[in-house]
C-alpha cells in the first residue's frame, strides 16, 4: 500500500507543473461600445430630412452591432438649446457626435473647444476644428435631375418651389432645378416662396396651395416635412419628393424623389473612430459617392422620361454632366448678369458662395 502511495505522490509532483500550465486563462476584457450621439432638428417622421439621418443611425447599428451604442435626440431647436443637448452628450461619454443641421454649426464648435477628446461631425456646416469635421451632400445634383423630370411632365411650363432659408445650399438647389427644367423646356419658369423656416407643415402646405393657384402644376421644395407632397396629391398636381421617397402619401403626385443616403458615410466615419484613423476634414459627396440618389418614379411618369433621368444621372456620376457648366451660351442670373461664362463651369468655392437666382426663377434671394 505504501509503495503505491509513494508512486502516486511522485506522479502528482511530476505532473503538477503541466497541470498549472493548462489552467484556464483569464477571459479577455470586452471593450466598451463606442457611444455615438445624433442630434436632429425635427421630430423623426415617416419621411424627410431627419428620417434619412435616422436611417443612417440604424445603418451604423446594423453594420457594427455591439461595438457601438447610439443615442438620438430629436426636435432640438437651433441655438442655445442645441448647445445644451450637444454638451450633455459630450458629458455623458459620447465619443462621436453627429449634429445634423446648419444651425448647429456654431454650438458644435463651442462645445468641441471644451471637449477636445470628443469627435464631432457638423452635417451641412462649413467650419472645421481639430476635433470637428464637416460633411454635406451635393443636393444640387439631384435637383438638376429632378428638374429634367419636371420639365418633361409640366403642362403649364410653370413650377413652384417652397424654400426654407436663402442660404447657398438652398439657392444651389433652386438654380439647379431651374437649369435642369429649362434644359428640356427652354421657356419654363420657377416661382419661389420663402418660408424662413425649415419645419412648419401648415405654412409649407399654404405655400404649395398658393403656387398651385398661381399656375404651377409641379412643385419642388426644400423644407423638412411632406406637406408639399400631400398638397399636390390633394390638388391632383405633381411634385418632386425631397429627402425621402414619399409615394406613401403622394402615390399619384410624386414624379421622382431626390433622396439623401447617410448610412455609408456614417458607418465609415464610425469605423475610423474605432480603428483610430479618424481625422477632421470636409466631405462634399454627391451621386458619384452614393450620397445622393434620384429614383422612385411615380406611376404617371412615362418610361421614356424615367430612362432619360437615369441616363443623365449616370452622366453626372461619370463626370460627363455638371449642373453648373455653361454651354455655348452664357448662364445669367434673373437680373440679367452673366454668372457662368460660355464654356465655363463653376468651381466648388463659387458654388458654396452662391448668392443669386438663375434666369427663369421668379423671386428674389430674400424677401
Amino acid at each position: 500500500m505504501y509503495k503505491n502511495l509513494a508512486a502516486t505522490l511522485v506522479a502528482a509532483c511530476f505532473f503538477a507543473p503541466a497541470l498549472a500550465q493548462i489552467a484556464p486563462a483569464t477571459p479577455a476584457k470586452i471593450p466598451a461600445p463606442l457611444k455615438i450621439g445624433f442630434v436632429y432638428v425635427t421630430p423623426v417622421l415617416a419621411a424627410g430630412w431627419t428620417r434619412q439621418h435616422e436611417d443612417g443611425r440604424k445603418a451604423v447599428e446594423a453594420a457594427l452591432g455591439a461595438r457601438v451604442q447610439t443615442t438620438a435626440v430629436d426636435n432640438v431647436a437651433e441655438g442655445a438649446d442645441a448647445e445644451r443637448v450637444i454638451r450633455d452628450l459630450a458629458r455623458t461619454g459620447h465619443q462621436l457626435i453627429f449634429t445634423t443641421s446648419f444651425g448647429y454649426m456654431e454650438p458644435t464648435l463651442k462645445v468641441a473647444q471644451d471637449f477636445p477628446g470628443v469627435k464631432f461631425e457638423s452635417i451641412t456646416g462649413y467650419k472645421t476644428a481639430p476635433n470637428v469635421a464637416t460633411a454635406n451632400a451635393r443636393y444640387y445634383e439631384g435637383r438638376y435631375l429632378a428638374g429634367i423630370a419636371a420639365g418633361r411632365m409640366t403642362q403649364t411650363g410653370v413650377a413652384g418651389y417652397v424654400a426654407g432659408f436663402p442660404i447657398p445650399e438652398v439657392l444651389q438647389g433652386i438654380n439647379a432645378f431651374t437649369l435642369g427644367m429649362r434644359s428640356v423646356n427652354a421657356k419654363a419658369v420657377v416661382k419661389v416662396v420663402w418660408l424662413n423656416a425649415w419645419f412648419d407643415a401648415p405654412r409649407e402646405r399654404d405655400a404649395a396651395m398658393t403656387l398651385f393657384d398661381q399656375g404651377a402644376d409641379v412643385l419642388s421644395f426644400h423644407t423638412a416635412t411632406n406637406a408639399v407632397m400631400v398638397a399636390a396629391q390633394e390638388r391632383g398636381k405633381l411634385a418632386v419628393a425631397y429627402h425621402s421617397d414619399m409615394r406613401n402619401v403622394a402615390p399619384d403626385a410624386q414624379i421622382v424623389a431626390v433622396t439623401h443616403q447617410w448610412g455609408s458615410y456614417y458607418t465609415r466615419r464610425v469605423r475610423a473612430v474605432l480603428d483610430g484613423s479618424w481625422q477632421s476634414g470636409d466631405v462634399w459627396g454627391g451621386v458619384r459617392e452614393g450620397m445622393i440618389r434620384v429614383g422612385d418614379f411615380g406611376s404617371k411618369v412615362p418610361t421614356g422620361v424615367q430612362q432619360e433621368v437615369l441616363l443623365r444621372q449616370r452622366d453626372l456620376s461619370e463626370g460627363r454632366l455638371h449642373p453648373f457648366r455653361a454651354g455655348a451660351v452664357a448662364v445669367c442670373d434673373n437680373a440679367g448678369h452673366v454668372v457662368i461664362a460660355p464654356g465655363q463651369m463653376l468651381t466648388d468655392a463659387q458654388i458654396l458662395q452662391m448668392n443669386w437666382l438663375v434666369e427663369g426663377v421668379q423671386g428674389r434671394v430674400s424677401q
